[in-house]
């Protein structure tokens, strides 16, 4: 069974800083594309950025220079490093061991696969004005 614990939310100042961490259990993490979203409220839950098992990263463009996705195989973690966070920018964050990019029009699209069920309890980045 695929297990999943987001970690590191908070509430911060526009412009300023954090890094989530996700470690994944049940399953072999370096076989996976992985992926981060997110679900402010009243709002579906939207893709944020998806890292694949080569190490080729995807971003929205709401969050492109300024989030940094990355995995470390050896301790089945994915991380999210979030800088220069807007208000905006204020949800529950969720990783994942699926994602998928598409592309369009010069920007990606970060989708979750409907079927996939396995998503932790997320943490929470408030970000204040």
């Amino acid at each position: 069974q695929v297990q999943v614990v987001e970690s590191g939310g908070g509430l911060v100042q526009a412009g300023g800083s954090l890094r989530l961490s996700c470690t994944a259990s049940g399953l072999t993490f370096d076989d996976y594309t992985m992926g981060w979203f997110r679900q402010a409220p009243g709002k579906e839950r939207e893709g944020v950025s998806c890292i694949n098992r080569s190490g080729a990263t995807f971003y929205t463009d709401s969050v492109k220079g300024r989030f940094t996705i990355s995995r470390d195989d050896a301790k089945n973690t994915l991380y999210l490093q979030m800088n220069s966070l807007k208000p905006e920018d204020t949800a529950m964050y969720y990783c994942a061991a699926d994602c998928s990019v598409y592309y369009s029009g010069g920007s990606y699209d970060i989708r979750e696969n409907k079927a996939y069920n396995y998503w932790g309890q997320g943490t929470q980045v408030t970000v204040s004005s």
